[in-house]
């Protein structure tokens, strides 16, 4: 259209440029949240839920206490430390555990302080395609101490008797058991790897009446930890316990001293024994204390396996 005419208009011109003072200001284009803030936020919208379950009593525990939501979230987060970073841990013949079903795991026990049991929890949790929670049976001294029965209940931990441990492989669950006791962690480190007796095989006749099948486990590394080199036994009287150590550290240190060393771990699980066609002699002395023998061997015997594969305890 010419000048003058009604419907002239004059062309639009290119947007006029934002300037601050002779520079124009640059557009910044919209960006993307940083995936570590998405990580972050996610682990907070978490943990936020999980404090309202706790506190609302949204959560389940069985008949022997263990609550699985607390084991998973607070436990093994803080046990992985210990078992990737600080023990180092590597883990043998997992699969010789069983995939489903019941199972009585039966290990050596070592230094000063159960240590070994609460690793062998995260190696079955760690190591397997289908984790498994390891039902352990401990003695009577940890569930009459305040707080830590409490504990030990949630972690999914029972008292060391016939029972209770028929009752756990009856309904499928995998049971650990330290047939050594308080003797195996309370020795001293001159006896460090020999195992000590069984006791009366009390294991062996819950596995035969339910006829689940025992994987002997051999571990490696927790001798190191707390090396016991002499046992206050006057001082552990007077507080009512097995043994009072005395190591390189403890008491020495005081609390620092309840550091563990950072040795090398390593965990054998060995070929299943089958129990399932042995119901009939539960309660046999002879067939009890045979296979009680046999296990023991095992473990033994693997263990000196396991320590010519770890030449030096504290190796990377």
């Amino acid at each position: 259209m010419l000048p003058g005419h009604a419907d002239f208009r004059l062309s639009e011109g290119p947007p006029p440029k934002k300037l601050n003072g002779r520079r124009p200001i640059p557009e910044k284009p919209p960006t993307e949240p940083p995936a570590a803030l998405d990580v972050w936020d996610r682990r907070v919208a978490d943990g936020l839920a999980f404090l309202r379950r706790r506190l609302a009593g949204a959560y389940e525990v069985d008949e022997f206490g263990f609550d699985p939501e607390l084991t998973e979230s607070v436990f093994h987060p803080m046990l992985r430390v210990l078992y990737r970073d600080w023990f180092r841990t590597e883990v043998f013949g997992v699969e010789n555990v069983p995939a489903e079903g019941s199972g009585l795991v039966v290990g050596n026990h070592s230094g000063t302080l159960a240590l070994d049991a609460l690793m062998l929890t995260v190696a079955l949790r760690e190591n397997r395609p289908h984790p498994r929670h390891l039902r352990l049976l401990g003695a009577d001294l940890v569930f009459r101490m305040p707080g830590m029965s409490e504990l030990a209940r949630a972690a999914g931990a029972t008292v060391a008797c016939n029972p209770d441990a028929e009752r756990l492989m009856n309904t499928g669950q995998l049971v650990g058991v330290f047939p050594e006791g308080f003797k195996g962690i309370g020795k001293n480190f001159s006896e460090r790897y020999k195992l000590q007796r069984f006791g009366r095989g009390g294991f062996v006749s819950a596995a035969l009446r339910t006829g689940t099948p025992i994987v002997p486990v051999a571990i490696v590394g927790a001798e190191e930890i707390y090396p016991i080199l002499a046992d206050l036994k006057p001082l552990a009287r007077l507080l009512g316990v097995p043994y009072f150590p005395v190591t390189p550290t403890f008491p020495w240190l005081g609390p620092l001293g309840l550091i563990p060393l950072p040795s090398k771990w390593l965990i054998q699980f060995c070929t299943p024994i089958p129990t399932a066609h042995l119901t009939e002699f539960a309660d046999d002395p002879l067939v009890v204390y045979n296979l009680a023998d046999q296990v023991r061997e095992t473990i033994q015997a693997t263990l000196h396996e396991l320590l010519q594969k770890r030449p030096d305890p504290f190796a990377r």
